[in-house]
């Protein structure tokens, strides 16, 4: 029985960047700079405030349905973890 996760589901990790510490994101709802999210996969679980967006490699305060973000994590990611906003 999967573990009902506080929160709601937001994004879906689709690469990690281990040389910058960057979980690439495809989010399927909002996240702003300021929110705090927890990343929760097979062998990943932790939480982490969002301190910076970036698309493109540019900074953005605000993200949408749709957008491919990266964010800073503190620990390796994988592909297919589940993003939740908490």
């Amino acid at each position: 029985m999967e573990e009902k996760i506080p929160g709601k589901q937001i994004g879906v990790v689709s690469s990690y960047f281990s040389h910058v510490g960057v979980a690439a994101i495809k989010l399927s709802d909002e996240l702003s700079v300021g929110d705090r999210v927890r990343i929760k996969g097979h062998t990943t679980d932790f939480e982490v405030d969002v301190n910076e967006i970036q698309i493109e490699r540019k900074p953005v305060k605000k993200a949408k349905a749709g957008d491919h973000i990266g964010i800073k994590v503190p620990e390796k990611v994988r592909p297919n973890d589940k993003v939740f906003l908490i």
